[in-house]
């Protein structure tokens, strides 16, 4: 009995891509990443026909173009209708674009900002339409937050509200936990955590009468220890925490919680050199005698310059961010992690499934390489096995000039 013969794998590719195509029915959009997806498929296709049954080639390609091409589709999105947001943080950098791009959408959109004369501020009232609504707010202000929560109810009152954007956040230090004020710490959790935490619970009545979307913007620095950002990370991470928990505790009520874990941006803040100066002067003169001799002031400088070095990686173009924001808000089915950026995907590899040693090392290279303290100098007394010690974690034992003083 002559059999059929089998179909080559690349018809089996043609098939199956077909068939995902038509199920997941979703927009694809040609650009490197499904460029790079497909020739990978293709590559697959070719070691499938070569080392496997064709059966099993067959179950391998589908599997490989179900997950690569679901991973590249965008979810089907929701109309905007008479969708109401509120985002905090809209001064500048994500907050403000967003606000720009939701509003442009179609969106009510409830702004608000630290300063309604701020030039954010004021971009926002000039090319935004009657719409937007702006809120002064300070996060650390419980009057502010129920200001804004009366707000909230009496500008939503016809359309109910669809999504919160917990987007402000704050940082001013840059140095090691020793270093840096326990006031540093608190402002980072009142701002990043508890203002957060009082805004959304305020808020939860509107979001489960709507079934809507709480997205919040967090910070790689709050899944890994970052050097130099303990009391950001720590409060980033208390955040995502909550976040997660909110996650499931309103899963009945059917409001959808994602977190936006962004790589490095030129936002306002980042751009800012002379604020960031700023900020190392009030540490140098604010730091116990103590604490600067065993350190020295070419230590805090080195790192200071290491981080200004590290931002200039910093990806001008803010739209992977909002354009994640904006996903979270409306697809039918968003997210629970976004992680908008170049070279996250490595760095979380590197983070979960590589030794301790090799993930310390990755974050001194890609973000601040500490050189050795004061004290543990060669030449300093009781130096000679704090010094090899440090060797070991690969620190310079030699501060020299920083990475912007050689530029």
């Amino acid at each position: 009995m002559e059999r059929w013969p089998w179909p080559s794998g690349g018809a089996w590719l043609l098939v199956a891509a077909r068939a995902l195509l038509q199920l997941l029915r979703a927009d694809l959009r040609l650009g490197r990443p499904l460029l790079a997806a497909l020739a990978l498929l293709a590559a697959l296709d070719w070691l499938c026909q070569r080392l496997l049954p064709p059966p099993a080639a067959l179950a391998v390609l589908a599997a490989a173009g179900w997950i690569a091409l679901s991973r590249l589709a965008r979810s089907p999105r929701l109309p905007v209708a008479t969708r109401a947001v509120l985002i905090t943080g809209c001064d500048s950098g994500f907050g403000k674009e967003t606000a720009k791009k939701l509003d442009a959408m179609g969106f009510t959109v409830l702004a608000t900002v630290l300063d309604l004369d701020s030039p954010g501020a004021l971009e926002l009232r000039t090319c935004c339409s009657p719409r937007l609504r702006l809120l002064q707010m300070d996060l650390t202000k419980p009057a502010d937050i129920s200001r804004a929560l009366e707000f909230t109810k009496a500008h939503t009152s016809s359309t109910g509200l669809w999504g919160l954007v917990n987007n402000a956040g704050y940082n001013d230090v840059v140095a090691d936990v020793e270093l840096s004020p326990v006031a540093t710490f608190r402002s980072c959790m009142e701002v990043n955590f508890f203002g957060a935490l009082e805004l959304t619970k305020g808020l939860l009545p509107l979001l489960r009468h709507s079934r809507g979307r709480i997205v919040t913007v967090g910070s790689p620095a709050g899944d890994m220890p970052y050097p130099c950002l303990a009391a950001y990370g720590a409060s980033k991470a208390a955040m995502v925490l909550l976040m997660d928990t909110f996650s499931c505790e309103l899963l009945p009520w059917g409001v959808k919680v994602s977190v936006i874990q962004p790589g490095c941006f030129k936002t306002e803040s980042v751009r800012n050199v002379g604020q960031w100066e700023q900020r190392k002067e009030l540490l140098l003169a604010s730091l116990p005698q103590e604490l600067l001799q065993a350190y020295g002031e070419d230590y805090i400088e080195h790192l200071h310059g290491q981080f200004l070095h590290s931002l200039r990686l910093a990806l001008p173009d803010l739209s992977p961010v909002v354009d994640a924001i904006t996903d979270a808000l409306l697809a039918v089915q968003p997210r629970r992690r976004y992680y908008p950026g170049h070279g996250l995907g490595l760095m979380y590899f590197i983070h979960y499934y590589l030794p301790e040693g090799l993930r310390r090392r990755f974050l001194q290279t890609f973000f601040i390489n500490h050189c050795l303290p004061r004290a543990l100098r060669p030449g300093q007394p009781g130096s000679t096995p704090a010094q090899d010690a440090a060797q070991d974690l690969g620190l310079d034992p030699d501060p020299g000039p920083s990475p912007e003083a050689a530029q």
